[in-house]
Parts: structure tokens; sequence; C-alpha cells
């Protein structure tokens, strides 16, 4: 599930825009009105992945109508998000080394000088660490735009956008990092099921249906045996639930005690409700909690699982996202960096191969639930 403070408007823009159109380009204008708006777009998002890595407001200011209050939300939020990652990155002891982004538009619609646009980006970064573990580190990030364009002076301008980021967080709430992770043997599990769980195809599963990021399979489609839960306040919990639970290419574990779905109706309240899903793995014993509390809390919980004869985190367990109390979100673990940090993937918005803790802050409570196999 999604932060509760964005989930509502989240909502309405993504009924407008449908997660899995992208594969024809629709057009809803003639051709010499939405000739100009593409390139336009293309070089939005550009300068706006330059803007990632240096933070120059140079890169996209000419884009909006600073003057205009909504306009003006939308080019502050990028800016934020900017001044976030990098934030991030000092208190990890890392710098980011590349960024590149390609769009897919689903629609355009231009009347008068007012231009609808509906589209997906794919973002790519790549990491590396400052003084240790040389090699860069990529990660991909996919997120949903509905943006409203506006003609003036015989050229476009952002009038006001709405989308999914996993990046909208305060760039001054970021806890720091008092003891690096413990590198980490990233190797994936055998095929071998101990008991009903399946790790290695979890973890397939887990790669193979991100979505919309840059690095995920299925041409960057979810699982069409599956509901899109996006519209209805997030697809996060729903993933998570498939890759544990999917019998034919994920984890395989058995529907049982209200966890479940059912193909062409949906998911139980169990199966893609966030705090429903956590109570039903620690209570059906497919879960178990091995680590909580603040990211400070979990590094240190990381690093002794490595030194006791207890289960550790593994790809193929999951990471719960606590915020006032109730479980926000959910990740699939899907390995670890040079460092030992832990990676996820998880849906709304898209996540693979992410650092677990970007794009939260210390306010974030953290749950490592260790599937049992």
């Amino acid at each position: 599930m999604l932060k509760i403070a964005k989930l509502q408007l989240l909502c309405m823009i993504l009924i407008m825009i449908p997660a899995y159109s992208f594969s024809s380009f629709r057009v809803q204008a003639e051709p010499a009105k939405q000739d100009d708006v593409i390139p336009f777009l293309q070089k939005l998002f550009n300068d706006r992945t330059r803007l990632l890595m240096d933070q120059d407001k140079k890169h996209i200011e000419d884009y909006y109508l600073v003057k205009h209050n909504r306009s003006n939300y939308a080019y502050l939020h990028e800016m934020n998000r900017a001044e976030y990652i990098q934030e991030w990155a000092k208190h990890r002891k890392m710098k980011f080394v590349n960024a590149e982004s390609s769009i897919r538009i689903s629609r355009i619609e231009v009347l008068g000088d007012t231009a609808k646009v509906s589209l997906v980006q794919s973002l790519k970064l790549s990491y590396e660490y400052i003084d240790s573990y040389p090699g860069q580190h990529d990660f991909g990030i996919g997120t949903r735009h509905g943006i409203t364009l506006r003609k003036k002076d015989s050229r476009w301008y952002v009038e006001r956008e709405w989308y999914s980021d996993p990046l909208e967080e305060n760039p001054k709430k970021i806890e720091p990092l008092d003891s690096s992770f413990i590198p980490h043997k990233d190797s994936v599990p055998s095929e071998k099921v101990i008991h009903n769980y399946n790790r290695a195809r979890a973890i397939d599963y887990a790669n193979k249906y991100a979505g919309i990021t840059w690095g995920a399979g299925n041409r960057q489609r979810y699982n069409p045996k599956y509901l899109d839960y996006n519209s209805k306040g997030g697809d996060c919990t729903n993933f998570s639930s498939q890759v544990i639970g999917d019998k034919e290419e994920g984890g395989g574990l058995p529907m049982k005690s209200g966890w479940h779905y059912l193909y062409g109706n949906g998911g139980s309240q169990a199966w893609v409700q966030t705090d429903a899903f956590k109570n039903f793995l620690i209570r059906s014993g497919y879960g178990r909690i091995i680590g909580q509390g603040s990211f400070s809390d979990v590094v240190r919980a990381i690093n002794g699982q490595q030194h006791q004869y207890r289960p550790q985190l593994l790809p193929g367990d999951l990471i719960a996202y606590v915020l006032k109390g109730d479980v926000d979100h959910f990740s699939v673990v899907v390995g670890f960096d040079e460092g030992g940090y832990p990676l996820v993937n998880s849906h709304t918005a898209d996540r693979f191969r992410v650092p677990f803790d970007l794009g939260w802050d210390r306010n974030t409570q953290y749950l490592l639930i260790h599937i049992q196999d």
C-alpha cells in the first residue's frame, strides 16, 4: 500500500492512466498539433534526469511557469527529489555516477493551448561507494505520470503534474548510517525446497514482474493473471503475495486461512492489504520477524544475524514499512550489493534492485520478515 498522505491524490491519477496500454501510442489530436509535444516531453524528462545528478536548476526551470502556483509546485517537487537522493547518497557514503531515462507515452490530447498527457518513465540510477567496494551498482524505478501542458508564447510549459514518486521525501529527515553493513554473500538459493517455499523461483518472479521500471522482465508489464490494484490504493501487497504464493512461477506457498487469490475476481483482504498480510504471515507461520525498528535498528539486526545461529535476511524475504503504527508498504528482498546493502523490488512505485530504505525517512519503522522455507 501507499503512504497515506498521497493515497487519495494517487488514486485519482492512476485511474486516469491505464497501466498497461503502453504497447501502442494513442494520440487524440491532429498530428500537426501534437508533433511538438513529444519532443518537449522527451527533453523535459532527459533534463529532469540530469537534474538528479547535479541539482542544477538551470536544467529544468525553463519548463515551468514558476509564477503560477500549480506549475511552481511541480517545479519545486523535482528540485526536492533531486536534493533528497543526493543527501541520501551522502548519508550512505555513496555517490551517484549515472542516470538514464526513457518514457512511453500512452495518450496525448491537445485542445487549443492545452495538452493532457499520460506516460510512464523508466529510470535507471547507478551509484558507487566512495571509499570502499569498487564497482557500479544499478537499480531502476518506474513511475506513472499525468501531465497538463500549457502553451504560452509559442512554447509548452508544465502547468501541473501528478505521479507516484518513490523519492518524495524530506532531505532533512534522512537517518544517518552509523555503522556500515557487513558484506553479504548474494548467492541465489538453489531450487531445493525444504518445506513449501521455493525461494529461487520467488526471486525470479520478483525480477520478471517488477513492472515499468528499468531492469524488469516481461516487457516491463505485470503478470496478467492478476488484477492490478494501483487504482485501488496500491499494488505492493498484491505483488508480494504473488511472489511468495504463485504456484507456477513464484515461491509456491499454498493459499490458506483467508490468504488466497480467485483468478478473475481478485485477492482476499490478507492477499492485498498490508496489515492483514503481515498478520497472516506471522499467524500462519509462513513468516517470522527477525528484525524491527528504525533504520539503525535493522542495520544492527542484519549485521548481527551473520554472527549468530538464527535466521538471516535472505533474498526472497520481505520488508514491511511501518508509519504511525500501520504497515504502509511491502517490498521483496532480491539481493545485496557489494557493501551488504539489502536491495528490494516492489510495485507502487515500481522498483528493481533498489536500496531498501531509499525513499523513506527517519519516521519509518521496518519489519524484516523471514519466509520459512
